[in-house]
């Protein structure tokens, strides 16, 4: 018995252009375990985002298996993948996608609200994430009220409202400056253990990148892991 969120094997990803195919991914390999807080940098290009995508059944995969939380994601219809996102999956991604007519709070309980909570029991979720990541005295506040640090922690919130096993993040600093960086990346690794959170964070911050529990580079479409 494995207990494995993140199973994947003989992954590949290929993209045909108008130059001809193109391989980004290749025969890659990864399992991450539950409760782990794992880290892949890669230069530009190098298929980091594609990778989380494929994870996330946003993207298909050329070939290979992967199973998430028990989950064969390549055999899934897009009904199942739509409830594994919204179930199985909390995703923060560089940019916020804050819904701008709706305020923090509002932003925050909606996925919840949306998959069949009491509209009650997800606003106060809401509430307790949301000081969590410290903005309760801003859970009134619409997303231009916001500055970007508070947009982000505000997405942090909302990725955990559906208490996800897994969380996705791509480049969820990448928006922000320095300070900020800091901030928030101290915070998903808080908060993400403080819920006992299995993360999988796909960064170009060498400094975040060294927080985790495990450290992986993507090069040449294949993973290699950083030894301590």
């Amino acid at each position: 018995m494995t207990n494995n969120i993140i199973d994947i094997r003989g992954l590949e990803k290929t993209f045909v252009t108008g130059g001809g195919r193109l391989t980004i991914i290749r025969d890659l390999a990864l399992t991450v375990a539950a409760g782990t807080r794992a880290v892949i940098t890669g230069e530009s290009g190098s298929g980091k985002s594609t990778l989380l995508n494929i994870i996330a059944g946003l993207d298909t995969a050329t070939g290979g298996s992967i199973v998430v939380a028990g989950n064969a994601i390549d055999r899934l219809s897009e009904g199942e993948l739509t409830h594994y996102r919204a179930r199985t999956l909390g995703l923060i991604f560089q940019f916020h996608y804050l819904l701008k007519d709706f305020s923090a709070l509002e932003n925050v309980y909606l996925p919840a609200y949306m998959t069949g909570s009491p509209k009650k029991l997800a606003e106060e979720k809401a509430r307790a994430l949301l000081a969590d990541v410290g903005l309760a005295d801003r859970m009134s506040h619409m997303p231009s009220q916001l500055s970007g640090g508070e947009r982000q922690r505000t997405a942090v919130a909302r990725a955990l409202i559906n208490n996800p096993e897994l969380i996705l993040a791509d480049e969820p600093t990448g928006n922000l400056d320095p300070a900020n960086s800091a901030i928030i990346g101290e915070l998903l690794f808080s908060i993400t253990a403080h819920y006992g959170k299995t993360m999988l964070l796909v960064t170009h911050d060498q400094g975040l990148a060294g927080m985790g529990d495990r450290q992986w580079r993507l090069s040449d479409g294949k993973l290699v892991e950083y030894t301590r």
